[in-house]
């Protein structure tokens, strides 16, 4: 189990201050855990090694998800 009492969550950027939004942090060796905003502390937590962390953000940013 991964500790998450010492994460800092933020949101993106983009979110421009909207309460639906995804929220990361930064963790222990690496790793990133992406959260539901919109539950905080009680939402269930995705944990990414670095790697994949960067290679999704790397496709995301790329266009690899944009819509038609």
């Amino acid at each position: 189990m991964t500790d998450l009492s010492d994460a800092h969550w933020f949101k993106s950027s983009k979110s421009q201050g909207g309460e639906t939004c995804v929220e990361a942090a930064h963790l222990r060796e690496g790793a990133v855990g992406v959260r539901d905003s919109k539950l905080g502390d009680s939402s269930p937590v995705l944990i990414f090694d670095g790697s994949a962390w960067d290679c999704f953000t790397g496709a995301v940013k790329a266009g690899w998800f944009d819509l038609p």
